[in-house]
C-alpha cells in the first residue's frame, strides 16, 4: 500500500444507486487512494456498488499472448468491475492445489481488482477423473470445466456429490459435443443462407436437463454458465419453482443480439453462439422476471490471427468488461425493455451473494448520458474481438474504487 497516496474525490450534482433508486449525491466528498494522490471532481454522474462478474478468462498462466491476469483485470476495473471470477482453461489447468496457486501467485502480483479462481471439475479438464474436491476447496470460488461440458452424466453426478458435501458450487458450460458436428453459429437461418455449419440448440439445453435433474438428486448447489437458448430459459425457470439450488447468467451479446445480426467475420463468434430473435427475447424475459440471475462477461480474449479467420476458422471468444453496462444500458435499459434495478443487481447484489462475497463499498462511477464509440484498439484488455465495434453506446465509466484504492480513473474527467 506504500504506493498508495491519500486523495479525494468531490462528487458534484450526481446521484447514487440505492435501494433500487437514484438518489442525489451531491457535495459529497469521499477520501480514498490513488497512485498519484491527485483529487478527483465527477459531476453529472451515477455512483453504484461495483460490478461482479462470474465468468472472465484471465488466460494466465499459459496463454499471456492472449491476456494476461494484469491486462483483464485493468480491463475489468476500466468497466466498473471490483470482482472477477477466472475460468480454468489455463496452462496448467487449476486442478491440484500447487497448480491453482501459480495462479494465486500471479493474482497477487498483478491484479487491479479482486479475482476469485475456479479450480476444474476434471483433471486437465479432460473429463476423464474427478479432481481432489477436498484439497481444492479452500482455494477456489467453486468448480468448472468451462469451455467444456462433462459429458459424463456418470461423472457429473459424482462431482455433484463432491461439491455438495463440502458446500462449493458446481460452475457448468452445458455443450454435448455429440450434437456440435463442426459447428460455428447457430444453426438458424443465417447458418442455412450462407452454407456454414449449425450449432443446435439442444446441444446447450440437453445438458442442462440433465443437470438440472441431477442436482435435484445430489443437493448440489448449481450455476448454469453463459445461456442462449429459449429452451434454457424455460427449464431453469420450471426447476427454480420446484425449488432446485440453481442459478444462471447469460451475456451482454445474448441479450442484445441475434443470428440475423451477424457478419463473417471472428468478432461474432463465441461459444454458444448467437441465436435467433425469438431466443433473445426469452433470455431478455428471463432476466426480467428473476429466472437469470446474472449479467456475466464470458470475457474471452483472444490474438488478432486467432480471430482473422471468419466464422468458420476463427476461434470461439470475445472481450465484454469494458463494454458490458453500456451495452446493456443503452441498447434495453435506456429503450425502458428492463429496468435499471434489474440490470444492476445481475451484476452487483446476485452474484456476491450467490458466490458468498461480503458486502462492500466499492464503487463505480457512470455519465448515463456520455456517448462513446467503441474502438477496440483502446481497450486495456490485450483481446480486441467485440461484436460492438463501432457502435456508439451511452454510460462512460468516469472511476471505479476497490478496496478504498482508485483503480479505474477516466483520464477525460
Amino acid at each position: 500500500m506504500s504506493k498508495y497516496k491519500s486523495m479525494n474525490v468531490n462528487f458534484m450534482q450526481c446521484q447514487r444507486f440505492e435501494d433500487g433508486h437514484l438518489v442525489p449525491f451531491d457535495g459529497v466528498s469521499s477520501r480514498v487512494s490513488s497512485c498519484d494522490g491527485v483529487d478527483i471532481s465527477i459531476s453529472n454522474s451515477v455512483v453504484f456498488p461495483a460490478f461482479c462478474d462470474a465468468h472472465v478468462h484471465l488466460r494466465e498462466p499459459g496463454f499471456f499472448y492472449k491476456e494476461t491476469i494484469a491486462a483483464g483485470t485493468a480491463s475489468a476495473a476500466r468497466g466498473g468491475y471490483a470482482d472477477v471470477f477466472s475460468m480454468p482453461n489455463l496452462d496448467p489447468v487449476p486442478d491440484t492445489p500447487d497448480r491453482i496457486a501459480q495462479q494465486w501467485e500471479i493474482i497477487h502480483r498483478d491484479a487491479a481488482v479482486r479475482v476469485h479462481p475456479y479450480a476444474a471439475i476434471t483433471v486437465g479438464q479432460a473429463g476423464r477423473e474427478l479432481v481432489d474436491f477436498d484439497a481444492l476447496a479452500p482455494l477456489c470460488a467453486g468448480f468448472s470445466d468451462d469451455g467444456k461440458g462433462v459429458q459424463s452424466e456418470q461423472m457429473m453426478e459424482e462431482a455433484m456429490r463432491r461439491a455438495a458435501a463440502i458446500g462449493k458450487i458446481i460452475v457448468a458450460h452445458c455443450e454435448d459435443e455429440s450434437l456440435l458436428h463442426g459447428g460455428c453459429i447457430h444453426d438458424g437461418a443465417f447458418a442455412a443462407e450462407h452454407g456454414l455449419p449449425g450449432i443446435c440448440s439442444e446441444s446447450e439445453w440437453g445438458p442442462i436437463a440433465r443437470d438440472l435433474r441431477l442436482a435435484e438428486k445430489t443437493g448440489c448447489k448449481y450455476h448454469v454458465c453463459h445461456i442462449s437458448t429459449k429452451e434454457s430459459v424455460a427449464l431453469i425457470r420450471e426447476a427454480k419453482s420446484r425449488g432446485v439450488d440453481v442459478t444462471c447468467e447469460t451475456a451482454p451479446h445474448y441479450l442484445t443480439m441475434d443470428d440475423s445480426m451477424l457478419k463473417d467475420e471472428g468478432r461474432f463468434k463465441m461459444n454458444p453462439p448467437i441465436r435467433s430473435s425469438a431466443d433473445r427475447q426469452a433470455l431478455v424475459e428471463g432476466l426480467i422476471d428473476g429466472t437469470i440471475d446474472m449479467i456475466a462477461t464470458d470475457h474471452a480474449p483472444h490474438s488478432a490471427e486467432e480471430k482473422a479467420q471468419g466464422l468458420l476458422g476463427s476461434r470461439m471468444g470475445v472481450v465484454g468488461l469494458e463494454t458490458a453496462f453500456a451495452v446493456v444500458y443503452t441498447k434495453l435499459v435506456r429503450p425502458g425493455i428492463v429496468p435499471l434495478e434489474t440490470v444492476i443487481r445481475a451484476l452487483t447484489t446476485n452474484p456476491r451473494e450467490r458466490f458468498g462475497l461480503a458486502a462492500t463499498n466499492d464503487i463505480c462511477v457512470f455519465d448515463l448520458d456520455a456517448a462513446y464509440t467503441v474502438d477496440p484498439a483502446a481497450f486495456a484488455s490485450k483481446g480486441r474481438s467485440t461484436p460492438f465495434e463501432g457502435e456508439q453506446l451511452f454510460g462512460v465509466c468516469r472511476l471505479t474504487v476497490v478496496d478504498g484504492r482508485v483503480v479505474y480513473a477516466d483520464p477525460a474527467q
